[in-house]
This record gives structure tokens, C-alpha cells and sequence, in this order.
């Protein structure tokens, strides 16, 4: 693989020996995780994707999958808040170092506390953005549950 291609994300990854594959695709701009998922043929169930929040004093990261809504309620109590919002598109590249459609929960600018929806326990591989827009990685759900220091929770519809 070039160095082009190597975004902070992949980088944590071959530093921490875990194994992973890439996919890239051609894509210049945001398109809904869902579409992208339909134009690749990739399964929903595999596919998640990666939401900021902002709470009281901080922020959290929630990976759920892509045909799923993130119940505010349960993302809140997950992390130990009396309520959570999701952070604006554009706050998403300050807080985060990354572009909406670009957004994973490896890398970021600081480690969040990250919640993976616990369906994510019933996959082998799981799909996530790999830090940038046409890039995907695809993991093990434990070692991504690893690497960011995360817990499996119910926090989805």
C-alpha cells in the first residue's frame, strides 16, 4: 500500500500489529453510509457507522450500524450523562480531526470515551470508515472494541 493512502487510523493499526483489510472506492464527497453501502454490496448488519456526541463536559463516540438510529436515551446513560446531542457537522473535523464520511473511532484528535452498539458481538467482521472519505476498514469487532478502548452496548432504536 503507498503512504498515500495511510490515514492516522491505519497507522494506529500497523503500529498495534492488529490485522485488518482496506477497501477504497471512488467517492469525492459525503454520501450516506447506506448508499455507500448498496453501490459496494455490502451487508448493513457489517457496516457501522461512527457518531460524536457532546454531554455535559465532554464528548463520546457511538459506532452503530448503518440502517440504525442511535437512541439518545440510552447512548446518555451508556456514558453516564443525563443527555447526550450529536455534535454539528461542522464541528465534526475540529473535534475530531476527521471529515463527515470519513469519521472513525480510531485516531481521532483525542481518545473518547466510544460505546460500539452491542449487535456489533454478533459479527465477525465489521465495516467502519478508515479516516478519510473512500476508504473503509474492514476488523474484528473485539480488536476495534480494543483499540479504541471500547464497550459493546445496547444504545440503537
Amino acid at each position: 500500500m503507498g503512504k498515500e493512502l495511510k490515514t492516522n487510523a491505519i497507522r494506529i493499526l500497523d503500529r498495534a500489529k492488529i490485522e485488518y483489510k482496506i477497501n477504497t472506492y471512488k467517492c469525492d464527497e459525503f454520501i450516506d453510509a447506506v448508499k455507500i453501502a448498496d453501490m459496494l454490496n455490502q451487508p448493513y448488519e457489517n457496516s457501522y457507522k461512527t457518531l460524536v456526541a457532546k454531554g455535559k463536559n465532554d464528548y463520546f463516540v457511538f459506532c452503530v450500524p448503518i440502517a440504525q438510529e442511535l437512541d439518545m436515551k440510552k447512548a446518555a446513560k451508556s456514558v453516564n450523562q443525563k443527555a447526550v446531542e450529536l455534535i454539528s457537522v461542522k464541528e465534526i473535523n475540529s473535534v475530531t480531526g476527521y471529515v463527515r464520511g470519513g469519521c472513525t473511532p480510531i485516531g481521532m484528535k483525542k481518545q473518547f470515551k466510544t460505546i460500539i452498539d452491542i449487535t456489533a458481538q454478533n459479527i465477525d467482521t465489521i465495516i467502519i470508515s478508515g479516516g478519510r472519505i473512500g476508504t473503509q476498514i474492514f476488523m474484528s469487532p473485539n480488536d476495534l472494541a480494543q483499540i479504541v478502548n471500547a464497550e459493546f452496548i445496547d444504545i440503537i432504536k
